[in-house]
């Protein structure tokens, strides 16, 4: 099995930062992208920020540039720096990664639980 535990949500204020862990352990082979995604109540999961194995990012234009996406490959965990906080950066953060699990040969989407981020005076 694999595991995806996200951490570092909470409530923050307007113009403030917040940092986001995401860990992954359990049977994996290799880890390819990694990626954070943020869904409201009543919308879709959409993508805040992508990195590839060697680094790559790409990020959605809400958060382009005020966040940096990084990750520690040897500790397989990614990280997520959002400064400048908008209330409409509110919602449920979740940690993926695509993962090719000890004894397979494809990779395979990996959710984490989610960590609510709140953002308000």
């Amino acid at each position: 099995q694999v595991h995806l535990v996200e951490s570092g949500g909470g409530l923050v204020q307007p113009g403030g930062s917040l940092r986001l862990s995401c860990a992954a352990s359990g049977s994996i082979n290799v880890i390819f992208d990694m990626a954070w995604y943020r869904q409201v109540p009543g919308h879709e999961r959409e993508m805040v920020a992508r990195i590839t194995s060697s680094g790559v990012t790409d990020y959605a234009d809400s958060v382009q540039g005020r966040s940096t996406i990084s990750r520690y490959n040897a500790e397989r965990t990614v990280y997520l720096q959002i400064d400048s906080l908008k209330p409409e950066d509110t919602a449920v953060y979740f940690c993926n990664a695509q993962v090719v699990p000890i004894g397979s040969i494809t990779a395979l989407p990996y959710w984490g639980q989610g960590t609510q981020v709140a953002v308000s005076s």
